[in-house]
């Protein structure tokens, strides 16, 4: 029997268009009825961004379909770093868990199931650290199980409590990890990307909390579950309004579950196989990143 439903916390900037798209989409969902939802609408950078975001929140008042729908507008710009951080820790440590979205993410119909009864199976597993809904089309195993990378995914996920309040958003130990060869070889397991994103981080060319998530979750050594079929599609991409997915080509292209069964199998063994890895991480790779930026600097 599922416990308690995690409450959904949907964090949007300025894309009007893709918002709804990703509401629309959750108000289908099996569980959407029972389900609280807070919504953490970010504030304008700039004063022509202030008439959108003034009907993105008039849009957000007519949301329904929901247990509860609760808006918190931030009157100035935080940034979708400083956004999830605090929001996530707020609602995070009222509930004890949480299911996070984006304002570009299509959730499948079973979306809701999936997180919840992945939140309530590895809950007392101290060495899963997110349930993610996200994935790539992968090989070989077969479609209603899971299964797990040491990568985190920010495109439709969950998390605990305990988990989430040991993150070190500061990245103290970035030192020990820059002077370091071999470490930075193992963080890079998961992505050829994992180095030099946190190194942007700490130089301030790009503000992600989700490099630093990662981070943690590298240093920790723990694992994310993700499932075969994708729960998620990031529509986001190439989007004129887009801040963090500007790329005209998307890479993580996938096929969105359209199953109607909601049976998931969370029960395989806690570690990586490395059959799947090797998929799982093809789009971080050196040459997949060199070809889709060709692709959109040419428009091939």
């Amino acid at each position: 029997m599922m416990k308690t439903l995690a409450p959904v916390a949907l964090f949007c900037y300025k894309r009007l268009d893709t918002l709804q798209q990703t509401i629309v989409a959750l108000q289908k969902n099996d569980l959407a009825a029972q389900s609280e939802l807070f919504v953490f609408s970010d504030g304008p950078k700039k004063s022509s961004d202030e008439a959108v975001i003034k009907d993105i929140r008039e849009y957000l008042k007519t949301v329904s379909g929901f247990k509860s729908t609760t808006i918190i507008e931030a009157p100035a710009n935080k940034g979708l770093a400083n956004s999830i951080i605090t929001g996530v820790t707020e609602i995070i440590n009222r509930y004890g868990k949480i299911i996070v979205l984006e304002d570009d993410l299509v959730t499948s119909k079973n979306f809701l199931v999936y997180m919840n009864e992945g939140l309530d199976f590895f809950e007392k597993k101290a060495k899963i650290f997110s349930v993610c809904a996200f994935s790539i089309p992968i090989k070989g195993l077969r479609e209603n199980t899971v299964y797990l990378t040491q990568r985190s995914d920010s495109c439709g996920w969950g998390t605990w409590k305990d988990r989430w309040n040991v993150i070190d958003w500061d990245v103290k130990d970035y030192p020990l990890l820059i002077q370091n060869r071999s470490r930075q070889r193992a963080f890079n397991r998961m992505g050829s990307d994992m180095t030099g994103l946190l190194t942007k981080q700490r130089e301030g060319k790009i503000n992600s909390w989700a490099i630093r998530w990662c981070y943690h979750q590298f240093r920790e050594d723990l694992f994310s579950v993700h499932p075969v079929v994708s729960k998620i599609k990031n529509i986001g991409f190439a989007s004129p309004d887009a801040t963090h997915t500007k790329e005209k080509f998307n890479r993580f292209d996938t096929r969105l579950d359209t199953n109607v069964n909601t049976d998931t199998d969370f029960d395989i063994p806690i570690r990586l196989d490395k059959q799947v890895i090797r998929q799982f991480i093809r789009p971080y790779t050196i040459p997949s990143r060199i070809w889709y930026k060709i692709r959109t600097v040419l428009s091939i």
